[in-house]
């Protein structure tokens, strides 16, 4: 069954416990974006600290209700410009407001999760596998009706794998 508009923002909404994503390419291209990414590419810098949005806001209110959102961005080096954007962008203010994101980089060595695609998992029960050209535009989002187990053992081996993204991010600036 394909997810759009209202059902798919049900899902979001509507866990109990846990909603993880597993991102696995170096570009998504979304049209909300757009501006934003070329202000960056061209300088634009955010103040993390002070940055809100409705989503850091939503992360603020699950972290008072006892849920958690959590994700694990499957990645090689050299970062793509859209990467470096997301770390700036999204993934520095949405780690401080609560969302625990994970780096698993590969470079150099084997991916623990060759061929694994993007996909949401709600409650360790749910499955929602996101489709994409290989340009990183969004196609659809497909429920799977399948056995979950591979998905959170997926889920398992990615987090096992990856380190946080703070630490992560220092080490770059480091590197």
């Amino acid at each position: 069954m394909l997810l759009d508009g209202d059902e798919w923002r049900a899902k979001l909404r509507e866990f109990q416990r846990e909603a993880w994503r597993l991102e696995t390419l170096p570009q998504y291209l979304v049209p909300q974006e757009s501006a934003e990414f070329e202000a960056f590419k061209n300088g634009a810098q955010v103040d993390p600290r002070s940055y809100s949005s409705p989503y850091t806001e939503d992360l603020k209110r699950l972290r008072n209700e006892g849920k958690q959102k959590g994700r694990v961005h499957l990645l090689s080096q050299p970062l793509s410009d859209y990467l470096r954007f997301e770390f700036s962008r999204y993934y520095t203010p949405h780690s401080l407001a609560g969302e625990d994101i994970r780096i698993l980089d590969v470079t150099g060595r084997k991916n623990p999760l060759p061929k694994v695609p993007d996909f949401w998992m709600f409650d360790r029960s749910t499955v929602v596998l996101m489709h994409y050209e290989t340009d990183g535009t969004q196609i659809g989002r497909e429920l799977y009706e399948g056995d979950v187990a591979p998905f959170i053992a997926y889920q398992h081996i990615a987090i096992s794998e990856s380190v946080p993204f703070p630490e992560y991010v220092t080490g770059v600036r480091e590197g």
